[in-house]
Formats: structure tokens, C-alpha cells, sequence
């Protein structure tokens, strides 16, 4: 009989699965067995979504909002989008610009499989989203990951950006405030980066922006919105963070309207339309008072501060200071060649991580999900009490290793 995994598809051999989703499924299994894990490796806030959003999501059923919608999303909260672009970002969009679709992840998703072919290559900016490199590798283009060095927030040189271009290359794939890292492009840095796209026309800039509002260090800057370049960037966000709306599941991506009606055609074959109740509760949440999202922020960077204090009393782990988003991104190689008590090798960071897990019961991801194999990444998108408890826990576990 064939072995059933060789009926697969090359492409799902190929991929890896999610190491934030592997981490937080490792967590759940313990969790089930009644240990009591503190689980950091997912980036979900814990806040509520805020009660205005809830309720106008009830509204929306009461009023009928049950069918099948446009595959690019509904007018009116396309215009909301156009609108929250404008009044944030300073970018100009139209209706037609905007496609809706089941999170920022399959925005992102959307945008390479309709930019690139096989054999194209993608410039990564690292330490990069976990799913970058696979959706890239989906769409059977070659990932070329630039990463810099802790002690510039890991943003490389725009110079090592453009030697990474090639006549090959199709995109260049960055995030900010960055997950994993929490590193925040300024204004200067992306007017760097605009300079390049000029110098190489036939590269298109994916800029994901889902981590906007929690930036801790002042005015969100966009790359879409320097006007020499506009029409030479697909701008990613959506609702999950900044709303702390993830199990909604809405994205968005402004682009030039032949990106825009690419990514609208890709999608009405896979999934069309996005869920009729968030489009309704996403047009409130756009359009309301950013109040929820500030006081939100205001609490991550409180949660940021504490979890740095704690961190100097763990001498091993080198961090930055993270700028926006809610994680910590420490380098860990100091414990790599140490053994556990018990007489486990400490090899890399998953093993690291799976010491964590499984005897400080403190689940978090290893860095070379992320691209960056010196680091482990920790949400602080817990209470408080939990992260004390956590950090608590795992400077114990860390300084029994030998």
C-alpha cells in the first residue's frame, strides 16, 4: 500500500508548520493534564474587544447582515477603511483600492501569490512574522532574509537592504512595530527605503502594519504615504491587535488598483467575502473614538516596563527595548551548552524553550521561527499577575541550568 504522506502535495511537505501555534498547542496539551502553564507565546491580546464593537456586532444580526457579502468587503466599510487611512496614515485610497479579507494573514497571502512567480525572490526584512517565509515558499518564490543586529533594534542597513535586491526580485516584506521584535521604522528609515524602491522599479513593498497602534514611542510613519512611492506599496492591517479583535478575523490591504483587483479575484476563489457581522462591527470600530485602543497601549507599555525590570535580574537574557507591539525578543545564546539538573542538553533555543515549557511550565517560542535562532519570543500580552508569576518562574528554571 503507498504510504499516505507520499499522496501529498510537495508544497504542504515543504511547509513548516506555525511555531507560535505549535508552542501555544504544546502549552494547551499540558494545561489539559492539569498543570498550570503560563502561555506567552501567543500575540493575542487579552483585553475584551471593547463593548461599542460587541454591541454594534449585535446590532448587525438584528438586522438582518447574514448573507454572502462582496469579496472585497462591503462598501461602506471600504469607505471606512479609505477614511482611517487618510485621518492615520496619510495615504489616499479609494473604495477600489481596498480588499477585505479573513485577517491580515491571508492579506499578506493574497498580495505574494499575486506579485509572485517561481523563481522570483522576496527581501525579508528580519527577524520577520513566522508566516512570512512560508507564504513566500507557497507561492514557490525564494525568501532572502536581511537582519540586523540587537544593537540597532535588529533593522538592518538600507545598504544591506538594496545588496539583497537582485534582478529577481519581485518584493520587499517588512512589518512595523515588527513581530517578533518590537522594532518601530521611522520616518527617515522609510524615506531610505523609498529611495530604493526608486532605484529598482519593478519591486513592489509590502509594508504590514497590523501592530500600528501600540507604539510606544510616538507617530505611527507608513510607507505608503511618502508620495514618490504610493503607488508602489500594498499597505497590510487589520483588526486583531490594536482592536483586540482576533478571533474576528478581518484584515485589510489598501494597494494600487491592479494589486487591489488581482487580490480580489485570488480571493473570490479561495474564501470570498469576510464574515457579514465583523464587516459591520468593523466599520464601528473605524470609525469610533481610538480611546479602547490608546488605553490598551498605555497597559502594554506598562506590562513592557515590568517585564524589562524583571528581565535585569536574569543576567542571560540580552534584550532592546521594544518600541511597539507586545513582545520581548532577548537573545538566549549564554545558556546554549548547558544541561538541565535532570542532565538535558540545552542546545538551541527550542530546546530552551521546551525546558521552559515543560519545568517552568512558561510557554514561549524559539527564535528560529522568526529567523533569529540566538533569541526565544515573549508576549506580555498577559495580566500582570501573570507575567510576575511567569518571569518569576523562569528565572528559577534558569538558574539551576549548569
Amino acid at each position: 500500500m503507498t504510504e499516505t504522506k507520499s499522496l501529498l502535495s510537495h508544497r504542504i511537505l515543504v511547509m513548516e508548520e506555525s511555531q507560535t501555534i505549535g508552542m501555544a498547542k504544546k502549552a494547551r496539551e499540558l494545561a489539559a493534564k492539569g498543570i498550570d502553564v503560563i502561555n506567552l507565546s501567543f500575540g493575542e491580546p487579552d483585553f475584551p474587544t471593547p463593548l461599542h464593537i460587541r454591541e454594534a456586532a449585535k446590532k448587525a444580526i438584528d438586522e438582518g447582515y447574514t448573507f454572502y457579502t462582496p469579496v472585497a468587503g462591503y462598501p461602506d466599510l471600504k469607505k471606512a477603511i479609505c477614511a482611517k487611512f487618510s485621518r492615520d496614515n496619510g495615504i489616499s485610497f479609494a473604495p477600489e483600492n481596498i480588499v477585505v479579507s479573513t485577517g491580515a494573514k491571508q492579506s499578506i497571502a493574497n498580495a505574494v501569490l499575486c506579485l509572485v512567480d517561481p523563481g522570483d525572490e522576496v527581501v525579508i526584512i528580519g527577524p520577520y512574522w513566522v508566516s512570512y517565509l512560508e507564504i513566500v515558499k507557497l507561492a514557490e518564490g525564494i525568501p532572502v532574509v536581511v537582519s540586523g543586529k540587537i544593537e540597532n533594534s535588529y533593522k538592518p542597513s538600507i545598504k544591506d537592504v538594496e545588496a539583497a535586491i537582485s534582478d529577481k526580485t519581485k518584493v520587499v516584506l517588512y512589518s512595523s512595530p515588527s513581530n517578533p521584535t518590537g522594532a518601530v521604522f521611522t520616518k527617515e528609515e522609510l524615506e531610505d527605503l523609498a529611495d530604493v524602491l526608486i532605484r529598482h522599479p519593478k519591486v513592489i513593498a509590502i509594508a504590514d502594519e497590523i501592530y500600528e497602534y501600540i507604539n510606544f514611542v510616538g507617530k505611527h510613519e507608513s510607507l505608503g504615504a511618502i508620495e514618490r512611492v504610493k503607488d508602489r506599496v500594498v499597505t497590510i492591517n487589520g483588526l486583531s491587535k490594536g482592536f483586540a479583535m482576533t478571533g474576528w478575523r478581518l484584515g485589510y490591504l489598501g494597494a494600487p488598483k491592479w494589486i487591489a483587483d488581482a487580490c480580489d479575484k485570488i480571493q473570490g476563489q479561495f474564501t470570498s467575502g469576510t464574515n457579514s457581522i465583523t464587516q459591520r462591527a468593523a466599520i464601528t470600530a473605524l470609525e469610533s473614538d481610538l480611546g479602547p485602543s490608546r488605553e490598551m497601549t498605555k497597559r502594554f507599555k506598562e506590562r513592557r516596563d515590568m517585564v524589562l525590570e524583571k528581565c535585569k535580574s536574569i543576567p542571560g537574557l540580552r534584550n532592546m527595548v521594544p518600541d511597539g507591539a507586545f513582545y520581548l525578543f532577548p537573545e538566549v545564546s549564554s545558556y546554549f551548552g548547558k544541561k538541565s539538573p535532570e542532565g538535558e542538553a540545552i542546545s538551541n533555543a527550542t530546546d530552551l524553550c521546551m525546558y521552559l515549557l515543560n519545568h517552568a511550565h512558561v510557554s514561549v517560542v524559539p527564535g528560529e521561527a522568526f529567523g533569529a535562532a540566538q533569541c526565544i519570543r515573549i508576549s506580555f500580552a498577559a495580566a500582570d499577575e501573570k507575567l510576575a508569576e511567569a518571569f518569576d518562574r523562569i528565572q528559577k528554571a534558569l538558574e539551576v541550568l549548569h
